[in-house]
């Protein structure tokens, strides 16, 4: 089997990349018969140098490969048919912007495999950035806040050179006593509370939250059974919670009004209930001044995130009043950072991790046959037509 790592077509360019150099290289060591072969470019975060240096061949297209592996959406105009795809298509939620894209798969005749699908028989994901995305997004919404409140100021993530350097940017900073609340119990919470620790603030429960006083910065992570509750009276159940959240109502405003630094980390199902809506804004004493959106759902669940930003711009501002966007500091408006590809901001260090996902994960199954179905139950078009599981993207495919 020959599998190529694609050069990364989204615009803004993506810097991350499925393997290292010497994870490839330890693939094709361990997997006789198996060839990982790269597509030059000028821009991934390790070199192509890097990659024949461990043995890794560089080629101008991955045309040939069996099995083409990227991280972001390929740009339609480099897909090729026939061939199977493996990259992040953010197409299972129905987004407007990919729709063309998955046309062009179907249309083409390739299959394609989504990272984000790639999860054990009872629904726990295997592979994923959400750490990277929460350690960056946290470390940028204290960025934001220095820049705000002109307290102090952290180098931008991306001239960090890792996670270790990042890190020791936070550990420098004074706090005022500001309240931070995150949303949100997964990986991508467990990274923003990573980038939190070395301030030595103290986390306290939500009861604590909601009720006291505190002469020093404070943090509070809320599970859902914290930001909602059934509309019927009876007792939140996880479980209930992700089949049917549409029986559900938001309990977040109050956590909200007690809250300067909001980090959003959860994961968002569109029938659930918002968390802020427009009006929660115009609210008397609405506290909140910085928006770190990790989630980055646009429009909902929190109202102020109008847009993706980007790596280079991450911050812009949000009117209470008039719904707009305006200058990201001003003292009239809510910052807001909705960074959409936060781990790229490091990218050696979240490929390196990414990657030993699938080498622990995607590819003993990829090159034994998949007898757990693991790859099947992520394979959302198979040689150009909906797998079963992935049915109900029919309308929005022929929308």
């Amino acid at each position: 089997m020959r599998i190529g790592l694609l050069k990364e077509t989204k615009n803004p360019p993506d810097r991350r990349v499925p393997l290292t150099p010497w994870q490839a290289a330890e693939l094709q060591k361990k997997n006789p018969g198996t060839e990982v072969v790269v597509e030059s470019s000028s821009n991934r975060c390790f070199s192509d140098e890097e990659f024949s240096r461990q043995g890794v061949r560089v080629v101008p297209s991955p045309g040939a490969c069996d099995v083409i592996m990227g991280v972001k959406e390929v740009a339609i105009p480099a897909l090729i048919a026939g061939r199977t795809y493996v990259f992040f298509s953010h197409t299972g939620k129905k987004q407007p912007y990919n729709r063309d894209m998955l046309r062009e798969i179907i249309r083409k005749n390739i299959t394609l495999v989504d990272y984000e699908y790639l999860t054990t028989p009872d629904g726990n994901r295997l592979v994923a950035f959400g750490r990277w995305a929460g350690i960056v997004g946290a470390y940028n919404g204290l960025r934001g806040w220095g820049l705000r409140h002109g307290s102090f100021r952290l180098k931008p993530a991306r001239e960090c050179f890792n996670l270790k350097e990042l890190l020791e940017q936070v550990r420098q900073l004074s706090l005022p006593p500001i309240r931070i609340l995150i949303t949100g119990g997964g990986r991508v919470a467990h990274g923003a509370m990573e980038t939190l620790m070395p301030l030595n603030i103290k986390k306290v429960t939500p009861a604590e939250y909601l009720s006291g006083t505190f002469d020093r910065p404070v943090f509070c992570q809320l599970d859902p059974g914290d930001y909602v509750r059934r509309r019927d009276g009876q007792p939140f159940s996880m479980q209930d919670f992700m089949e049917h959240p549409d029986r559900y109502e938001s309990a977040f405003l109050p956590y909200a009004l007690k809250t300067d630094l909001y980090i959003p980390c959860h994961y968002w199902d569109p029938r659930s209930p918002v968390f802020l809506r427009p009006e929660d804004y115009l609210h008397p004493g609405f506290p909140v001044r910085v928006i770190a959106d990790v989630s980055c759902d646009i429009g909902k669940p929190v109202a102020s995130t109008l847009r993706a930003s980007t790596i280079e711009e991450p911050f812009y501002g949000y009117h209470p009043h008039t719904g707009k966007e305006g200058p990201a500091f001003d003292k009239d408006h809510i910052t807001v950072m909705a960074v959409d590809n936060l781990p790229g901001e490091l990218p050696r260090d979240a490929s390196e991790d990414f990657g030993n996902s699938l080498l622990k994960h995607f590819f003993p199954a990829l090159l034994t046959g998949d007898q757990e179905g693991m790859i099947r139950r992520a394979t959302i078009v198979k040689e150009g037509k909906l797998t079963e599981r992935f049915e109900y993207l029919r309308d929005y495919v022929e929308g």
